[in-house]
């Protein structure tokens, strides 16, 4: 008998262990489809569209020193008419692509004329290297003069020289009505900082200081260089800003006034406000249909992860070192990062790699995708889908990884969508390793990127716009 209990003992104990063995194994199996599905993200295919209702956001309200950030085409938007011209989706991604060829060239090793060129004719004004990129996307409203006038501009952390119209027009600023402008003379020292903020040396009309850029989309803008009030948000007022006061531009500004350049040289409005905001300044960049903002002098969120800047006089530049996809860290070799380098751009829409990095992202993200029919190419961009037949899509996770951490792509981030029919990724390939990779904007949806560029840091803090 106790030979039977024991033996009926050790089956009931052996079957309890089963139970409990198998139960755990559930909960593993569960626990490797939620990391699974932490890889994922799951995104309705109508929110690939761009939306036609605007949401603004509260974060301008709660910093006086804050702009509200809206894309020039988008709902949100003031400039009806520049709307109604708004170019298709082909025309970004050429234009686009303009921009990128300025950034390259003007890290490449060819040196081209930058000198000054009087602008009695617009074509004339000379290739530079490409340190004036293109008209950029996303606008804020800015206050000049006295009275105040209120311009909406351009703002480009690729560009330096701040520039308004000075010309007839509703949105155009007339010197002649403020107590508070003044040229500036050829001879004095502000002159000189012309050329390192736009590429080319100063001209000179009569006794005043002039400028003359043409961007990397063919656009440009020739004027005078005078000093005049400038108005941050609802409460900061900086005398003296030096600003180009343009009496010709022409290309693709459309109704925008101008241009805020938060570049990294001495004409920069980021350079000239120092003394109260200590360089730094953060943005968060909306999606279609919402406002973001561009704050100087405080960061909206505190939670920012930040990478450091590494050495560029130039440009805001980091040191990425790897992609990850899904729960993928992909096998790309440092030195393709290393070799080239990579920077940060608000202006510049697509995210571009080096070819070898690209290729490795293409690959894993086709992988993923495998079971979506694929579309045709849309321009620059290789790797496409076609949605139509379904209501939402599992996409893997994206994410740009440096030495102190990764940046995750919001889902926002990681489709071009010209339709349903056409959805692609928005990541592109340069054509030579030695190019340099760009951040672009799209990749920078709903975050704050916060630049305190006197502590050599770029912060980055999700879901911000809000």
């Amino acid at each position: 008998m106790a030979t039977t209990s024991m033996s009926s003992m050790y089956a009931s104990l052996l079957y309890l262990c089963l139970l409990f063995c198998l139960e755990k194994g559930a909960y593993a199996f569960e626990g490797r489809k939620i990391a699974e599905s932490n890889n994922l993200h799951t995104i309705q295919v109508s929110d690939l569209l761009p939306s036609t209702a605007c949401k603004h956001s509260t974060k301008v309200a709660e910093n006086k020193a804050a702009f509200k950030v809206v894309h020039r085409h988008g709902p949100c938007s003031q400039l009806i008419q520049d709307n109604a011209n708004a170019p298709n989706l082909e025309n970004i991604l050429v234009e686009d692509q303009s921009r990128v060829d300025s950034i390259h060239s003007k890290f490449s090793r060819t040196s081209r004329d930058s000198s000054y060129v009087k602008q009695t004719d617009a074509t004339r004004l000379p290739a530079n290297r490409g340190v004036s990129l293109g008209t950029g996307n996303y606008i804020v409203t800015v206050g000049l003069g006295t009275p105040r006038k209120d311009l909406p501009l351009i703002f480009d952390t690729g560009s330096d020289l701040t520039w308004a119209r000075c010309m007839p027009g509703v949105d155009a600023f007339d010197p002649t009505r403020s107590s508070s402008y003044h040229n500036i003379s050829c001879k004095s020292e502000i002159c000189s900082y012309v050329t390192s903020a736009t590429g080319y040396r100063p001209g000179c009309a009569s006794t005043t200081c002039e400028y003359g850029v043409r961007y990397g989309d063919g656009s440009f803008t020739y004027g005078f260089v005078g000093n005049e009030r400038l108005s941050i948000g609802s409460a900061d007022v900086f005398d003296n800003i030096t600003f180009g006061c343009s009496q010709r531009s022409e290309g693709l500004f459309g109704k925008v006034g101008g241009l805020m350049g938060l570049g990294r040289a001495k004409l920069s409005i980021i350079s000239q406000t120092d003394s109260k905001y200590k360089k730094l300044f953060s943005y968060c960049l909306p999606v279609s249909g919402k406002a973001g903002f561009l704050s100087f002098g405080a960061s909206q969120s505190k939670s920012a992860k930040f990478i450091p800047l590494s050495s560029n006089s130039d440009f805001y530049s980091l040191d990425l070192a790897g992609i990850v996809v899904g729960n993928r860290r992909l096998s790309i070799p440092a030195s393709v990062f290393s070799k080239a380098g990579t920077i940060i751009d608000s202006g510049t829409v697509i995210t571009r790699l080096q070819p070898k990095a690209y290729s490795a992202l293409r690959s894993a993200f086709t992988e993923a995708m495998s079971k979506y029919p694929k579309a045709e190419p849309l321009s620059i961009l290789d790797t496409c889908y076609d949605f139509s037949k379904y209501k939402t899509i599992e996409v893997p996770k994206i994410a740009l990884s440096f030495n102190v951490g990764d940046v995750e792509i919001d889902q926002s981030g990681i489709f071009f969508a010209n339709g349903i029919s056409q959805v692609c990724l928005a990541f592109a390939g340069n054509t030579d390793a030695r190019d340099i990779a760009i951040f672009g904007n799209m990749q920078q949806q709903n975050y704050e990127v916060v630049y305190d560029v006197n502590g050599g840091k770029i912060g980055f803090a999700p879901g911000a716009c809000s």
